[in-house]
């Protein structure tokens, strides 16, 4: 699949330069930095959910020096 984008000067200035500074073309600049954005969404839902499910399930933390203590560090 391919698909086009239209960018001022000045973005096509910055992401030429990016993918330039990184030794890549254009293409793979722009599909590098789409699927890193995926992914950090992605890896931040994930973490809501598992925060939010930690919360209503009436888990609490501890201070570290707890845990120390029942490991005898």
């Amino acid at each position: 699949m391919s698909f086009s984008i239209r960018l001022t000067a000045e973005e096509k200035s910055l992401a030429e330069s990016y993918a330039k500074l990184h030794s890549m073309s254009l293409g793979e600049a722009f599909k590098t930095a789409l699927f890193e954005k995926i992914q950090e969404e992605y890896d931040t839902a994930v973490a809501d959910a598992a925060h939010r499910e930690y919360v209503e399930g009436g888990m609490q933390s501890r201070p570290i020096s707890a845990l120390w203590e029942e490991l005898d560090l």
